[in-house]
This record gives C-alpha cells, structure tokens and sequence, in this order.
C-alpha cells in the first residue's frame, strides 16, 4: 500500500533530512546494533542534537498511541468534571496533560475507555458510554487541541490543522454484553478498536490472566471478529491468551493490532507477545504497540509476576470465601515486595526484539499513561516520547525507520482495516448472530 506523505507542521522544532538509505528499505539494525540493546543506553540518548531530530520526525508525521487511560483517571478523580480538572493545565497528578502532549509531539490517542472485567452485563455497557461520552467531552471542552477522529484520512487532517487526533478504545469484550448490536453501536459512537478481553475470560474468549475457559475463541467470539471486520473496527489481541491470538489471527480478514503490548521473548509476562506469535504477524500485516508497563518490560516482570500469583493462589486456599481478605493480604504482599522498577532503555529493548522477529513494519507504540501506577525512568509522562526516539536513533535506526514506529504503520493498519470493511459491506449483512445460537449458551 502507498504510504501518504505528510506536510512539515512546524510545532518548535527545526526540521532535518531522512537519512540511511537502508532505513527506507525497512533493512533491521546491524547484530551490534541490536546486541548493544541489551546495555544500558548510552549517553548520546540524552543529546539535545538527537532529541531534536527526533522531536522533527514528530511534525512530519503523526505520532499514534494506542493506549491512553485518561477517561478512567477522569471518572475516579472528578467523576468527568472538567472544572474540577483543568487538563488544559499542568496536573501533577496525571501522566497526560495538554502542555505535555503539545511537548512529547503526539499527533493521535486511543483513549481507552476502560471499564472493570468486574462488571459485566448491562452495567459495562453503561460505563463503556460513559467512557466514550467522556472522550467526547474532553473534546469539546478542549477544542483547539483535540477533535474526533474516525478514519486515517481524519487523523491525517486533524494532524495537519495542528491538533490531536482522538480516537476510542474499546478496552474488553465484556463491554458488548455478548452483543454484535451493541459491538455495532459503540462504532458507530466513535470506538475504533476494541480488546478481545480485559484481565478476564469473557463467555467467547480467552484472557492472558486467567484459567483457560474456551482454548481461544469460541464460534461466537470467532463471530465477534468478522464482524469487527466488517465494520472496520480493528481487532485488538492485548490482554489475550496465545490461543485467542492464534485463532483470532487465524479468522481475522484485516491486519489485528496489541494496542498495549510488549515482547514476551524479553519479558516472561502473560501480557506480552510470544515469539510464535510474533513470527505470525506480518503474514496479517499487523502491529504491535509497545507498552510502558513497567511490569511488562523489566527484566524482572516475570518473575515478578509468578511470584505474585503464587502469592495470590496461597490467600485464596487460606481465604476461599473472603474476598476482602484475599484483597488486603495481597496488597500487604504488593507492599512488601515492589514492582519491578524499569528504564527508558528496556522499553526500547522491546521495540528491538520486536523488530528482530517481526520486522520494522509491526512496531508501534501503546503507552498506558495513567493507566499504570509508575513508569519506566525516563519515560514519566506524555511528554517524553521524543527521548525514546532519541534512544532509538543513538541505536541505529533511521529517521524513516522512526517514521514508521510512530505513526506510519498503525495509519497503514487502520486504512487497510477500512479497505476490508468498504469490500466486506459489500457482501455480506451485519450478523444478528448470538451466544446462544453459536455457542449454546444460556
């Protein structure tokens, strides 16, 4: 597919020529580029000379990330109040501010709109709402910075008048109900992507952090996946067991997105992406978004994981019917035992690992700004995305290569998305298909 130029919006910074002919070519980093990785980053990440090349790669193109978590810090602090919460100010409370998202250089946002696996049935329908309306909201309250976008081309346009494109994410299947006319609306109110699950099964498919229910997806969920592509709406495989991976990549008509995911090769969390799925990937053409989830990316993370699980398991055979219990004993173990710090440069390790095994064209980037409790050192808010483009090209990658990482691969993944939908609405009806008839479920 044709890959759209951008015009140079000019937002601070001086703009500099592409560079590394193999850059273009998509050619992975030199073996010393890759093994010097796994160090710890080099004092050139930090040059004022490589942040502003990186700062410059950010006006021409749009950067995207998949994963934002401001509407929920919104619900929990101010229940939506934006007088309450000026995020046109700084706000030390939050990741995500409009002065520090001018200064990282984002040009898009999923925002996710988050709610609990713990709720389920019609009450996650109404959050899910809630959770988009607030989307909108902050759109109008912040006009000059923000405006909904449903498509690359309004992406393309927002990005070019100089404003933040702001797209939906629907964050777990259990926000449809087990509903295709409910899957149908909530696209049609602006959600652009949605998560198989959350942190549970839902009743069609399987969660990465969960005890296998389905082996992957069901009829219905394999259902639920077709119609997304129907639509349009782009399939989203983080917080999904390998087998809902598999077999969604196995059914999926479009390129899939990890809207918030990291390299399972480096991190042994179930969160991640494995090797094998990896390998997979550019046979769909999709993308993995890197994630700064401390947890995720540390070399720690999984067996820090494991560790906690294990403690969890204890509290529930030592507290089988007390869930308060279970709840108090594992947050003393949480306090007792720290997550796993992590670095600027493990992130960037990811994206290596990602690159080595899927190629430059299936890398983006999927923060979870506040949506996590830390971050990684050095990358502590919205407005330090260009030090981790600085980091990059101190490892070797080219400005073309950085292009693609920030924006140009999930721009080529959603027009591809939309070229299956406009195909598909052409020959096949949206599908009034449920759980019931599929799945025989009750």
């Amino acid at each position: 597919m044709k890959i759209p130029s951008f015009p140079v919006i000019v937002r601070g910074a001086s703009v500099v020529a592409v560079v590394l002919c193999a850059g273009r070519l998509g050619v992975a980093p030199p073996t010393d580029v890759l093994a010097r990785s796994r160090q710890a980053s080099p004092p050139a990440a930090t040059d004022a000379a490589l942040i502003e090349r990186a700062r410059a790669v950010l006006e021409r193109v749009p950067l995207i990330d998949g994963h934002n978590d401001l509407p929920w810090a919104l619900r929990e602090k101010v229940k939506y109040d934006l007088t309450k919460l000026d995020v046109g100010e700084s706000q030390p409370g939050l990741m995500t501010d409009i002065p520090r998202l001018r200064d990282g250089g984002l040009g898009g946002q999923f925002w996710s709109v988050y709610v609990p696996a713990s709720l389920e049935g019609e009450a996650a329908v109404t959050a899910t709402m809630e959770q988009i309306d607030a989307v909108y909201l902050l759109a109008e309250k912040y006009a000059d910075t923000f405006e909904i976008a449903g498509t690359v081309d309004d992406v393309e346009r927002v990005f070019k008048a100089g404003k933040i494109a702001s797209l939906a994410g629907v964050e777990g299947g259990h926000s449809i109900d087990s509903s295709l006319g409910t899957l149908r609306m909530m696209y049609r109110l602006g959600a652009r992507y949605m998560t198989l699950t959350h942190s549970s099964n839902t009743p069609w498919a399987d969660s990465a952090t969960d005890d296998p229910q389905h082996g992957g997806l069901t009829r219905f969920g394999e259902e639920v996946v077709r119609e997304m592509n129907r639509l349009g709406m782009l399939v989203d495989l983080s917080h999904v067991s390998p087998d809902t991976m598999a077999d969604a990549l196995r059914v999926s008509e479009a390129p899939v997105i990890f809207s918030h995911s990291s390299a399972r090769g480096l991190t042994d969390h179930p969160r991640n992406v494995p090797d094998d799925i990896l390998r997979e990937l550019p046979k769909n053409d999709g993308v993995v978004m890197i994630t700064f989830v401390p947890g995720f990316v540390s070399p720690k993370g999984g067996a820090y994981y494991k560790a906690q699980q294990t403690e969890r398991d204890r509290l529930e055979r030592l507290h089988p019917s007390d869930d308060d219990a279970q709840e108090a004993g594992l947050r003393a173990w949480r306090k007792a035992h720290p997550e796993p710090t992590a670095t600027l440069a493990d992130v960037a390790n990811h994206i290596d690992h990602v690159h080595k095994i899927a190629g430059i064209d299936h890398i983006g980037i999927g923060s979870d700004f506040d949506g996590i409790d830390s971050t990684p050192e050095g990358l502590e808010d919205v407005s330090t995305y260009p030090a981790l483009f600085a980091e990059l090209l101190s490892r070797g990658y080219s400005e073309s290569d950085l292009e693609k990482i920030a924006g140009r691969n999930a721009l080529r993944v959603m027009r591809q998305v939309e070229s299956v939908a406009t195909e598909l609405q052409s020959t096949r009806a949206a599908s009034v298909a449920t759980i019931e008839q599929l799945d025989g479920k009750q």
